[in-house]
């Protein structure tokens, strides 16, 4: 008897939890299990703004598929996806194709730039590793370069952030720590340098907690951040950004390094392939399947569930799509043994955090506000406990956070 063969597209947070978890359950002989990703390591993504503003190592934020799955249950796959073609139940990848029984679609969201004209050529994104390290290098670029020009463009020095999301704020947090230490090794004076953050919302961190919020504000505008709330990037340019308020004239900020920050829909291949969707999302069964289609299930930044509670989708968070990985495990499983009952995906939210730098963050954990250095605590324990839930221990000694104090 052929037994099923399960494809998982993407190794980040869901599409990883959902094959280790599937190793576990599920016995060498019940199923072939195929994780594809295009390259052979994952990477935390939410360790990028760090990454990115050059406080932490950007081979910190990632390590191999290989050390965490048991290759003698899975074969992995290093190859790019282009389209699933859900008729004929076959992935076609850039060097060949691969057929599957049941197809689990974890692909990573994709920067949404709402048509803002020069976004996609002239700003940065903090987006996977090669991102942040190409912004990283070009931050310190413009500093060397100030220093060594006899002409000073001050314009150089300037740093606009597009978004006060959670990037946003924690990227920020990083910058405002790393700043002074550009300064100093590049000879640079420190109140040379300008960082605005540009936001259309009428708030930063929509939906969080207002006084953590006033909290964050005021600890980034301390350390010399501006901010432009309600204020709209109408244009990117090979100089900065064209920015208006309401009705107010469009007005240019010149600036050496643009950070697109500002949104994330989810993977174009979901429309290529022909599902409907929101901005790259499917709104999924709460089993996790895509209706009308048993045999696919789609989880993390391309998922859509509505939170009831407010009538809005939940945030395409880690939290999430490690929760989404552990049911639909669970769920291919049930399948994998003909079972009927499959298991409904509840999202429950411990708390969130939000980083402002090394040793400062916001955060709502257990429904207890947690603001400065326990805060800083709870997000390094929270990153931990997700290498733990992946590769256990060793992942946690390899790669984790142990500087939390």
């Amino acid at each position: 008897m052929r037994k099923p063969k399960i494809v998982i597209l993407g190794a980040g947070y869901g599409g990883l939890i959902t094959t280790v978890r599937l190793q576990k359950l599920m016995g060498a002989n019940e199923a072939d299990i195929v994780l594809i990703n295009k390259n052979d390591y994952h990477y935390e993504t939410t360790w990028l703004h760090e990454a990115s503003a050059g406080t932490l190592h950007h081979d910190r934020v990632r390590y191999e598929i290989r050390d965490v799955i048991d290759r003698s249950k899975v074969e992995f796959i290093q190859d790019t996806a282009l389209e699933i073609n859900k008729e004929e139940k076959k992935v076609i990848l850039e060097k060949g194709e691969v057929s599957y029984d049941y197809l689990v679609v974890s692909l990573g969201g994709e920067s949404e730039t709402f048509g803002i004209k020069g976004l996609k050529e002239y700003a940065f994104g903090i987006v996977n590793v090669n991102s942040a390290r190409q912004l990283r290098e070009h931050i310190e670029y413009q500093f060397a370069t100030y220093n060594m020009e006899e002409e000073k463009k001050d314009e150089r020095l300037v740093i606009v952030v597009g978004g006060a999301g959670f990037t946003g704020i924690e990227f920020l947090g990083e910058l405002t720590n790393r700043i002074p230490e550009l300064c100093h090794e590049y000879d640079v004076d420190f109140h040379k340098v300008r960082i605005v953050c540009v936001e259309a919302a009428p708030m930063v961190l929509p939906g969080f907690d207002p006084e953590l919020v006033n909290y964050a504000v005021a600890q980034l505008e301390r350390k010399g951040v501006e901010f432009l709330i309600g204020t709209a990037i109408k244009e990117c340019t090979p100089d900065g950004i064209l920015v208006a308020k309401g009705e107010e004239e469009v007005r240019e900020i010149k600036a050496g390094t643009v950070v697109w920050a500002a949104g994330v829909r989810g993977n174009s291949i979901i429309e290529k392939s022909g599902f409907e969707a929101m901005r790259g999302r499917v709104k999924v069964q709460p089993d996790l399947r895509v209706p009308g289609h048993d045999d696919v299930f789609i989880i993390g930044d391309c998922s859509l569930m509505i939170n009831e509670e407010i009538n809005r989708p939940y945030p395409p968070t880690a939290q999430i799509a490690m929760q989404q990985g552990d049911v639909c495990a669970r769920n291919l499983a049930a399948l994998v043994r003909e079972k009927t009952e499959l298991e409904a995906f509840k999202p429950d939210i411990k708390g969130t955090v939000c980083s402002l730098g090394e040793d400062d963050a916001i955060g709502v954990v257990y429904g207890k506000k947690l603001t400065g250095g326990k805060a800083s605590f709870m997000k390094k324990m929270i990153d931990n406990r997700a290498l733990y839930m992946v590769g256990g221990a060793s992942l946690v000694m390899k790669k984790g956070k142990f500087n939390i104090f």
